[in-house]
């Protein structure tokens, strides 16, 4: 069996960039419109200037994209979902800069609603729902492919909202079905950092036995069951942890040896 080397979880929690990139960019005019340059949302606003304040790095041209950033780190893209539209960019600039993948979250949220008609806004309301960082793999399996890539960083950032939604549903409430207007982030919780494919084992819950199935796993680490085999399948994927054998149906992991 493996030897188990998990590791303490690589987080940071970067208040005062997050308040600095916050007073500038909310109350400007994209955040009163919902648009900005090249359609921007506020939280991919806020999180470009924080983790690059000077705007001269930002949006740049490079091999026949745009990159969110490109400074003397390296290029940084701020993606806050649909992870397979970033395949293309990835196939290019991997091959020959370092590339940082920022993925926000919610961790909590709050949401109000916005009349389209009048721009009423109402109904205030905690989604019932927290998220952590295992959410995150959903997204993460659609590049699995460039995930071993040594050029390749992920930092996940779980971060308190305010969300918008507009009144244009299709039920008689009007939500169902409706529109998400803006998210305006009003904390940060903490940045969960991947620099390399030993990283993923902090993803690997502490008080799993030598040997767990996706049950056991998904109960350890308080997620859907459903979500525990996607993690599982990039853990693997990645070298971080191995299948050993099957009981029944289901697989049965172990920590790889490092």
């Amino acid at each position: 069996m493996g030897t188990k080397k998990k590791q303490e979880p690589v987080k940071y929690i970067k208040e005062d960039e997050f308040k600095t990139a916050c007073d500038e960019v909310i109350g400007k005019e994209h955040v009163k419109c919902g648009i900005g340059t090249l359609g921007e949302k506020t939280v991919h606003a806020v999180l470009k200037a924080m983790y690059e304040p000077c705007r001269d790095f930002h949006e740049v041209a490079l091999e026949g994209y745009v990159a969110d950033i490109c400074n003397d780190t390296g290029i940084i893209e701020i993606q806050t979902a649909n992870f397979n539209k970033l395949r293309s960019k990835l196939a290019v600039f991997l091959n020959l800069y370092p590339v940082t993948v920022v993925y926000p979250m919610p961790c909590c949220k709050w949401i109000s609603w916005i009349d389209p008609a009048t721009g009423e806004e109402t109904g205030r309301r905690k989604a019932p729902k927290q998220w952590n960082s295992y959410y995150a793999f959903y997204e993460l399996y659609k590049i699995k492919d460039f995930l071993k890539n040594p050029n390749l960083h992920i930092r996940i950032v779980l971060m308190d909202v305010e969300e918008y939604r507009l009144l244009n549903g299709w039920n008689q409430t009007r939500k169902r079905g409706s529109t998400r207007y803006d998210r305006i982030p009003v904390g940060i919780r903490e940045e969960v950092v991947i620099e390399q494919p030993e990283d993923y084992l902090q993803f690997v819950p502490y008080e799993l036995q030598d040997v767990f199935d996706s049950k056991e796993f998904a109960k350890a680490a308080h997620i859907g069951t459903d979500t525990a085999r996607q993690v599982l399948n990039i853990l693997c994927y990645v070298g971080a942890v191995k299948r050993v054998g099957k009981k029944g149906n289901a697989y049965l992991y172990d920590v790889s040896e490092k």
